[in-house]
C-alpha cells in the first residue's frame, strides 16, 4: 500500500537583501521538509515582482528592508493575487509592523525570535490564521494611541468605507461569527471557525485595529449598522459577552 502522502507542500519564497540570511532561511525551510519547500529567493523589490516563482508561491517570507523601494508596496501587489505574506523583519518599529498588517502581511516575526517559531507562523498563516503574538501586538497598537498627530480626517461615510475595505475575506467570516455567536466565549467562536481561540483574539485585534474599535460589543453594532453580518434574533445588545 502506497503510504506516501498527498498532501503538497507549502510553497515559500524568500525575499531579503542579504545573502547569509536568504541562505539560513533556505537551510531552515529545507529542514522542514516535507511540509514546505523554497520555490525561490530575491533580493530587492524589483527581483520580487518579476520573480518566475511568484505565481507559484503560497507564502512570501519579506524582509521589510529592500534596498529599491516600498516593500509595503509589494504586500499589496502579492496579496492581491492571493499570495499570503508573513513578514520577517530585524526592525522594531511597530507603526511600520502595523502599516504591514493594513496592507495585508498575515504575519510578523522578529529575526531574534527562535526557528521553530517562525515555521509555526509559515504553517498557521498558510492555514489561514494570523500570526502577530500579544507582545508585538501591543506594541502596534500602542504606536497608534500614542503616534504623531493624525492627518485631518477624511469624511465619514469615506473613511468608514476604507476601513470596512480593508478586511480580507477572513475577517469578516470573523466578525460575522463574532455577531452570530454574540453570548458565546471566545473559545466556543474559535471552534466554530476552525482556529484557537489564540488566532480568535489575534484576528479580533486586527480588526479592531483596522475599525478603530475598542472591543465585541463596538464590533457586533458595527457590523450591523454597515451591513457586515445578519443580525441575529432574539438577544438584547447589552447580553453581548464583551470579551
Amino acid at each position: 500500500m502506497n503510504t506516501k502522502s498527498n498532501i503538497q507542500p507549502i510553497r515559500v519564497l524568500l525575499a531579503d537583501d542579504h545573502a547569509v540570511v536568504l541562505w539560513g532561511l533556505r537551510q531552515l525551510i529545507d529542514s522542514a521538509r516535507p511540509r514546505m519547500s523554497v520555490v525561490g529567493t530575491a533580493s530587492s523589490r524589483r527581483e520580487l515582482l518579476a520573480h518566475p516563482a511568484l505565481a507559484d508561491t503560497d507564502v512570501l517570507l519579506l524582509d521589510l528592508g529592500l534596498p529599491d523601494g516600498d516593500a509595503l508596496e509589494c504586500i499589496r501587489k502579492v496579496t492581491a493575487a492571493g499570495i499570503r505574506v508573513v513578514v520577517l523583519t530585524g526592525n522594531l518599529n511597530a507603526a511600520q509592523h502595523l502599516e504591514a498588517v493594513m496592507q495585508g502581511a498575515r504575519g510578523v516575526v522578529l529575526k531574534s525570535h527562535s526557528p521553530d517559531l517562525l515555521l509555526r507562523a509559515i504553517e498557521c498563516v498558510h492555514a489561514g490564521e494570523v500570526w502577530v503574538e500579544r507582545a508585538l501586538m501591543a506594541q502596534v497598537l500602542g504606536s497608534v494611541s500614542s503616534g504623531p498627530a493624525a492627518a485631518p480626517a477624511p469624511a465619514r461615510g469615506d473613511e468608514t468605507a476604507q476601513r470596512i475595505a480593508s478586511l480580507t475575506p477572513k475577517e469578516r467570516q470573523v466578525v460575522a461569527a463574532v455577531v452570530q455567536h454574540r453570548r458565546a466565549k471566545g473559545l466556543v467562536v474559535a471552534e466554530t471557525l476552525g482556529m484557537s481561540e489564540h488566532t480568535l483574539r489575534n484576528h479580533l485585534t486586527v480588526i479592531y485595529s483596522k475599525l478603530a474599535l475598542h472591543g465585541r460589543l463596538d464590533l457586533y453594532a458595527f457590523a450591523l449598522e454597515n451591513g457586515l453580518a445578519t443580525p441575529p434574533a432574539g438577544l438584547p445588545l447589552k447580553d453581548l459577552d464583551p470579551a
